[in-house]
């Protein structure tokens, strides 16, 4: 491949005259220079660095997106749709796993600073009372005067444009579908503490069981399929199961349908699980979930950062009944 110093002498030309024209410099280079290193360029195959590039304009085709867990169903289905866009536009998806861990938020948000994204997607939920909220509210405020376009999937303590669900009215429809069916008393297990996104999806639970007048069950949890198995061994534990269980998420009603099967407890024949996202994995074991429009979520963003659209929208959301919900 030919570097510039290639083009440089072929041209006759220096190095820096030659990166000038070819990153598209706003440094005065005469036409007939410009001219001879265009040819040089084309004769020899050079194709320009992004990188470079990228430095000299300050932007690039890179989006950013930041995920809480990249091995959750829900952040893959959410990063394809950024992808199906972005890449239609010839740029670049990014994934960066975050770990639901604000410092590591920050750390990508600093490479991604660096290399003057395109775009940045706040794919997963902020933490309440974090205490790097402040330095992330100031890396994206750096991010925005850079030129940067920041868009929020899930709840954050920082100003930009937001795509989003409605996750109190999920879990509170989830929590009615059970409620329909007969049951009366309800589990739920918990997302991660302090996240806004399971505070939310606890809310609606608790309003909808406070709607019915049932007392409410709380299983500590979290957002991982072990979280679920882990609630399953409580659960049978403790003795007396409930009518039925809604999980956070899908990932953890997973978790928490294969720990209670594999104890030889019938669902949805003793006990009924539900989840929230209708991620892939749900469909194959035949879960009963709110579907959330995790695709378009990823789509919406990019068109934000990519096309200017317009942000600050909620996505409609619907129940899916399948087999692991029977009345009681």
């Amino acid at each position: 491949m030919a570097s510039l110093a290639d083009i440089s002498r072929r041209a006759g030309v220096s190095i820096a005259t030659a990166s000038r024209v070819l990153n598209g410099s706003a440094h005065p280079v005469s036409d007939a220079t410009r001219n001879r290193v265009l040819a040089a360029a084309e004769e020899l195959g050079y194709r320009p660095s992004e990188l470079a590039r990228a430095l000299v304009k300050r932007t690039s085709r890179i989006v950013g997106v930041i995920v809480g867990d990249i091995v959750d169903p829900y952040f893959a289905e959410i990063a394809r749709g950024v992808e199906d866009v972005a890449a239609r536009a010839g740029h670049l998806t990014m994934v960066c796993n975050a770990d639901r861990r604000p410092a590591a938020e920050l750390a990508h948000l600093g490479v991604l600073l660096d290399y003057h994204a395109a775009g940045v997607v706040f794919a997963g939920s902020g933490y309440e009372h974090a205490d790097e909220a402040p330095a992330l509210r100031d890396a994206v405020d750096a991010l925005k005067a850079g030129g940067s376009a920041v868009v929020a999937l899930a709840a954050r303590d920082f100003d930009c444009p937001s795509v989003l669900v409605d996750n109190r009215a999920a879990a509170r429809e989830a929590t009615e579908h059970l409620l329909g069916l007969g049951h009366r008393r309800i589990a739920f297990v918990e997302g991660p503490p302090g996240l806004h996104t399971s505070a939310h999806r606890l809310e609606g639970f608790e309003a909808a069981m406070a709607a019915a007048g049932a007392e409410p069950v709380r299983l500590a949890g979290g957002f991982e399929y072990e979280a679920g198995d882990a609630a399953a061994a409580t659960l049978l534990e403790g003795g007396e199961l409930p009518d039925a269980v809604l999980a956070v998420n899908d990932e953890v009603a997973i978790g928490l349908l294969t720990g209670l099967r594999r104890a030889g407890v019938d669902v949805p024949g003793r006990l009924s699980v539900a989840g929230i996202d209708d991620t892939r994995p749900a469909r194959l074991v035949d879960l009963t979930s709110v579907s959330l429009p995790l695709h378009e979520l990823g789509e919406r963003a990019a068109r934000v950062i990519l096309e200017g659209a317009d942000g600050d929208v909620v996505l409609p959301h619907r129940l899916v009944a399948r087999g692991t919900t029977a009345a009681r």
